[in-house]
């Protein structure tokens, strides 16, 4: 006679998953390249800084690489976010990757085109991409505040912090 040992409540079926090290590798990449960028900045002409522009780069590089071992030390003990109990949508389904596909292709487009089209016309044409890429339906809409947003940021960043961006085909008319 054979007896099969059911699980007790204490008893917890671990789940592993390794792919959250790519997760603690990633946090850990950034961190470094943060605090080695952080330690190597010539202070130049924020010298009387008390604070210094080293700062901000050294805790967001310290707080990256102790997230990264924590989620290390987290992973093997089966430690797995829970789902929001409002979510909709099952996590066992694959992923949509023509999405993922069109929001990439997306992005090396505005890395590409920002400087000879410049910031409104291609921060225009990302968000109402990405909207649209995302599902809004409502097309004009989508890039109408794409390019309130443009303008928007293009000269809080001209007038309000003197950093210009490209202006592009609009060098001139803005």
């Amino acid at each position: 006679m054979t007896t099969t040992k059911e699980p007790q409540e204490n008893e917890v079926a671990k789940h592993v998953d390794k792919a959250q090290y790519v997760v603690v590798a990633v946090l850990i990449a950034v961190g470094a390249f943060l605090i080695y960028n952080a330690l190597t900045l010539e202070t130049g002409f924020a010298k009387v800084d008390p604070v210094g522009p080293r700062l901000f780069p050294l805790v967001v590089g310290v707080a990256a690489v102790l997230l990264g071992v924590v989620l290390a030390i987290a992973i093997p003990r089966g430690s797995v976010g829970e789902a929001d109990a409002g979510e909709d949508i099952d996590p066992e389904s694959p992923g949509d990757w023509r999405t993922v596909g069109m929001l990439v292709g997306l992005f090396v487009a505005m890395i590409l085109l920002v400087n000879p089209l410049g910031w409104v016309v291609m921060g225009t044409l990302f968000f109402g991409g990405a909207a649209t890429i995302l599902g809004s339906k409502h097309y004009v809409r989508n890039f109408v505040i794409g390019l309130a947003l443009s303008l928007a940021s293009f000269y809080a960043f001209y007038s309000g912090l003197g950093i210009p961006l490209p202006p592009g085909i609009l060098d001139g008319i803005l």
